[in-house]
């Protein structure tokens, strides 16, 4: 089956009936459908499955071994998420096999598709889980007491779906095994559609400096229509000035963004002055001095409005990735080799970008006409999924 089909193939698991696109979140049911699905298909070509501690699945084309070459990426979406972020790599990496056995090749190496857990961070809070977890930039403990919004923990969810949350944490036996990692991924961004021909590939040079921090204001619930404007201590105010902080400090500093994305007031009834409201702020830049100074920025002018308005302010940092440059040889290498691609730098995290601190990583990346990503408007060509694929081909 090509890439094609094998997208086509999932293309109603976890269907969001509600925001549209996809609602595939780690070790929900959507996501163990799609586990399945992948281990199934990795049956059909004869390749040994492995879920390691962390809750990856690996799938060897050879026994598994020291300086391995890995590709695939995850299958989890971002609430309401596209069909391509995550999945094309999945499904490119396993045409790709299919390909190199068609022209007879046996790899001199071990050669591994890898899926990911976790990556989006959309239900337990955290990107790149399974990565993070595999390389230790989590603390285990810190993991498995995460919970989604329904107070599920990171725990219970592996255990249900049959992985030991006991033995999480950094894996120094599947580290050292690999010997390079690359993965293909549909461009989150229109560079490559804006470029002289439009080429359908690109190697990816480095990922922005990136973070998410959880806001909480604290004020005083009470009735919408018998409380005075002057007695108020309502959180929203100074949650909605610091939306607006977050839009003004990224735009002073170049390249660099910030974004609300989420807001949970509580307890969200319409004629309620909220108690709390929950806000999450993802920002990010090309160095990490300008990212942590525009959380800065935002942190105090949150701040100041919770003061103004009588509220109190709690900030905790959830994640942070320092900024990413990806192997130089091997970058350069897969530029050469696929025709001198065009080179990109990526504001979006990648399990590819946490593996890079441990091993030689490099990505590639498919042309996005429509420039849009984390929603159902995402999208890559036909003919731009199979060059993805002659493309993964000649890197394996």
């Amino acid at each position: 089956m090509s890439a094609n089909d094998l997208l086509a193939a999932i293309a109603d698991v976890g269907a969001d009936r509600t925001r549209g696109g996809y609602a595939r979140h780690g070790y929900d049911a959507a996501e163990l459908e799609l586990r399945t699905w992948f281990v199934e298909e990795a049956a059909r070509r004869d390749l040994d499955i492995e879920v390691d501690r962390n809750g990856n699945i690996w799938a060897w084309w050879g026994a598994p071994g020291p300086n391995a070459v890995l590709t695939g990426s995850h299958l989890d979406s971002v609430p309401g998420g596209g069909a391509f972020d995550g999945p094309l790599g999945v499904a490119c990496a396993l045409d790709a096999v299919d390909k190199l056995r068609e022209r007879g090749f046996s790899p001199a190496r071990p050669l591994a598709v890898v899926v990911f857990a976790e990556e989006e961070g959309g239900r337990f809070g955290v990107p790149c889980l399974g990565s993070r977890l595999l390389t230790g930039a989590i603390d285990p403990a810190r993991a498995a007491a995460l919970t989604d919004p329904a107070g599920i923990t990171l725990a219970e969810a592996m255990g249900k779906a049959g992985v030991n949350p006991d033995h999480i944490g950094r894996d120094e036996q599947a580290l050292a095994r690999i010997g390079c990692f690359v993965e293909l991924h549909v461009e989150q961004g229109r560079a490559l559609d804006k470029l002289p021909g439009t080429p359908a590939i690109a190697v990816a040079t480095s990922i922005l400096a990136h973070g998410r921090w959880r806001f909480t204001l604290r004020g005083q619930g009470n009735h919408a229509g018998t409380t005075e404007i002057a007695e108020r201590a309502d959180p929203m105010l100074p949650a909605a000035a610091t939306v607006l902080a977050a839009r003004r400090a990224a735009a002073s500093v170049a390249g660099a963004r910030a974004t609300v994305g989420r807001l949970i007031p509580t307890p969200g009834g319409t004629n309620v002055i909220a108690s709390s409201v929950d806000f999450w702020l993802d920002a990010r830049s090309p160095s990490t001095s300008d990212t942590r100074a525009v959380v800065a920025d935002i942190t105090a002018a949150a701040r100041d409005a919770a003061s103004a308005e009588g509220c109190e302010l709690e900030v905790t940092e959830e994640s942070y990735g320092d900024t990413v440059v990806f192997d130089s040889k091997l970058r350069d290498d897969l530029t050469a080799l696929l025709g001198d691609v065009p080179q990109l730098p990526t504001g979006a995290g990648h399990d590819a970008g946490i593996l890079a601190a441990s091993v030689p990583t490099a990505m590639l990346f498919v042309r996005n006409p429509t420039g849009i990503s984390h929603a159902p408007a995402e999208y890559a060509e036909i003919g731009d999924r199979i060059a993805g694929t002659a493309a993964l081909v000649r890197t394996l």
